[in-house]
């Protein structure tokens, strides 16, 4: 949709240090099983102009509102033409007609369902939910004009966790995420925690061009100092002036660059197994699967496999 400099990322712990190494993080992606149950904290009523916060009105979108969430709260992300006309139009709308306009959305809608997997086969009758069908949800943690929300879809507004700053709202949000896993650990253990961060390919360029300038200046500076003395140099932009000491600096640099490219290189392999990983999940295998299926019964296997199959269903039970 237009969405520029921004990946996801999923986190596997929610010490300090790992979640200092993703910095910039603009906000925080909570995945849960969902119950029905009384929340005791009263939703903020002051917040219009101030926080985007949308109803869900539609099932199964509630990943795609977290997302949103936490895109249209972020003013340091180019969100591109047409979510900058969507957050625009809707700036004066109540919770449930921005629910609405997000239902609504040809494009938020083709992005949607863009990573959705084919479904080829649809039952005559679909399966009404009951009571014992499982229900997941997601929810978002963003920081807004000096506070830390929760953002539910389901909830009647947004609920204000702390006052925070840009530097310590992720210290804020941990506790927040660690009570309600607490709350469930006796019956659940399925969660899923997402980071919204800037891309990181964009973090490592920018870390590695500085240490490129770095290192060119290093370079030019022991080339220039040569058979020059320390105390005949005036040193003007914080490197060493000794010779020595410069080929330290250089040393330590160069090991540096080396790391970033590392790390460059395997967020790029990252990032193409991601993008395979989507177009194998979203390409039709029913077409395959059939002509496979009556090639093998075309060559009198697929019967005696239907026959082993079935005994092999029969003697687990």
């Amino acid at each position: 949709m237009g969405v520029q400099g921004v990946q996801m990322e999923e986190l596997y712990s929610l010490d300090r240090d790992t979640l200092l190494t993703l910095r910039p993080v603009y906000g925080l992606i909570f995945l849960f099983k969902w119950k029905q149950e009384k929340d005791l904290r009263p939703p903020e009523s002051d917040y219009h102009g101030k926080v985007f916060f949308a109803n869900q009105v539609i099932n199964n979108a509630c990943a795609t509102q977290a997302i949103l969430s936490v895109l249209l709260n972020c003013k340091h992300l180019e969100l591109g033409q047409q979510l900058t006309d969507f957050k625009s139009f809707t700036a004066d709308f109540p919770p449930d007609l921005k629910g609405l306009a997000i239902s609504n959305s040809d494009s938020i809608r083709q992005a949607h369902n863009s990573f959705s997997p084919p479904q080829p086969i649809v039952p005559d009758e679909a399966k009404s939910a009951d009571k014992d069908d499982e229900a997941y949800h997601f929810i978002s943690y963003v920081p807004v004009d000096g506070a830390l929300y929760e953002l539910d879809g389901l909830k009647a507004g947004p609920i204000k966790i702390a006052d925070c700053t840009e530097d310590d709202w992720l210290d804020k949000a941990v506790p927040a995420i660690t009570e309600r896993t607490a709350r469930y650990a006796k019956t659940e253990i399925r969660f899923n925690l997402m980071a919204v961060i800037r891309n990181r390919k964009d973090t490592y360029n920018q870390e590695l061009q500085s240490l490129l300038g770095t290192q060119d200046k290093i370079q030019l500076r022991i080339s220039d100092d040569a058979g020059v003395s320390g105390d005949d140099h005036m040193n003007v932009d914080d490197l060493p002036t000794s010779q020595g000491a410069l080929q330290d600096k250089l040393h330590q640099v160069q090991q540096q660059v080396n790391r970033v490219q590392q790390q460059l290189q395997q967020e790029t392999e990252k990032q193409q197994d991601w993008h395979h990983e989507n177009l194998r999940r979203k390409h039709n295998y029913i077409p395959f699967l059939f002509n496979f299926l009556k090639a093998l019964a075309d060559k009198k296997q697929l019967d005696p496999l239907i026959h082993a199959a079935r005994q092999s269903t029969h003697a687990s039970k």
